[in-house]
């Protein structure tokens, strides 16, 4: 984990749950620029209250309630209370959302969630499980209780997205332009000759692409600037080269942009990656800081149920905006 100060973060993947990442946090300043993800956000509320906009419409999710985005929604967050705020979260592919959805439930389509929020203990205690399984090297637990999970509130929010249909010219201008952007991300053009190639207006253009995508491009740019970052750290790339071939300036950039959209520093976002590279094809073996962890669990405050979310206890490190 990561951090500085009060706030701590924790961005990782388990082997075993391909398709899915995970995140432990605790922020109290932290505030998340406009972004997607590529994959749905089940985030599960331990304290605090998180505010979060979501299409055009402030929501509040306090401990107990889960906040729920799917795939490729333009949101942001904050805090809702001065003592900030405290989470575990879970991010599914929309291929392994699907795949337990046509297993368990009778939704027809692509499926999503109807409500960006949702009050449900118990639903918020069986994704702080699968992390805290995750962490234990428990395949079976973590693979078990995410289906679980991800069941449970597909039945009670789930449902059909709506699809997504290009049909007036505005939308087709915006679809153009964002195939422009993804090509030329690292020497994206102006506003101004973006629209001159497409054949419109420079607000013209401003206004399809906002109501075709939920953000003006430019902030479309950095967001998929950051995706396009994440896969190439996933992928071995040095954070400072992976900088500089999406078009960021340089590593301090795309640190200031890369923690204000995914929550953790490239860095620590890379470290998480190689750990669990590094594992395949040995022996699990627990290391000193695991069984530190262990014991700190065992003896730390427990709710009433009995249960404690894992330790948040590591500080973010420098890089924060």
């Amino acid at each position: 984990m990561t951090g500085s100060g009060m706030e701590r973060a924790r961005h990782w993947q388990y082997e075993e749950l391909p398709g899915v990442d995970l995140l432990r946090a605790r922020y109290v300043r932290k505030t998340f620029v406009r972004h997607t993800h590529e994959n749905f956000v089940i985030a599960a509320i331990a304290d605090g209250v998180e505010v979060f906009g979501h299409r055009g419409v402030d929501q509040y999710a306090g401990a107990g309630a889960l906040a729920l985005v799917n795939p490729d929604t333009p949101h942001t967050g904050r805090a809702g209370t001065p003592e900030g705020w405290r989470y575990g979260a879970v991010y599914p592919s929309p291929e392994v959302v699907a795949e337990i959805a046509a297993e368990t439930t009778a939704i027809r389509g692509t499926p999503g969630f109807v409500s960006p929020v949702l009050d449900d203990p118990y639903a918020v205690d069986l994704v702080h499980q699968v992390l805290r399984a995750a962490d234990e090297g428990n395949a079976l637990a973590a693979d078990t209780l995410l289906r679980v999970a991800v069941t449970r509130l597909l039945r009670l929010n789930g449902g059909p997205l709506p699809q997504r249909e290009v049909r007036t010219a505005g939308a087709r201008i915006a679809a153009r332009a964002r195939a422009v952007l993804e090509e030329r991300m690292a020497e994206p053009p102006t506003l101004e000759r973006l629209a001159l190639d497409l054949g419109t207006s420079p607000f013209a253009l401003l206004r399809a692409f906002r109501d075709a995508y939920g953000m003006p491009p430019h902030t479309w740019l950095t967001d998929a600037r950051v995706r396009r970052a994440r896969r190439l750290l996933d992928a071995g790339t040095a954070p400072a080269e992976a900088a500089v071939a999406v078009g960021f300036t340089d590593q301090p950039h795309l640190n200031r942009h890369f923690t204000r959209i995914v929550g953790v520093p490239p860095g620590s976002y890379q470290r998480e990656r190689k750990n669990v590279q590094d594992v395949r094809g040995r022996l699990l073996v627990p290391s000193d800081a695991w069984q530190n962890r262990q014991l700190s669990q065992t003896y730390a405050p427990t709710t009433e149920e009995g249960r404690t979310p894992r330790s948040y206890a590591t500080p973010l490190e420098s890089g924060s905006p």
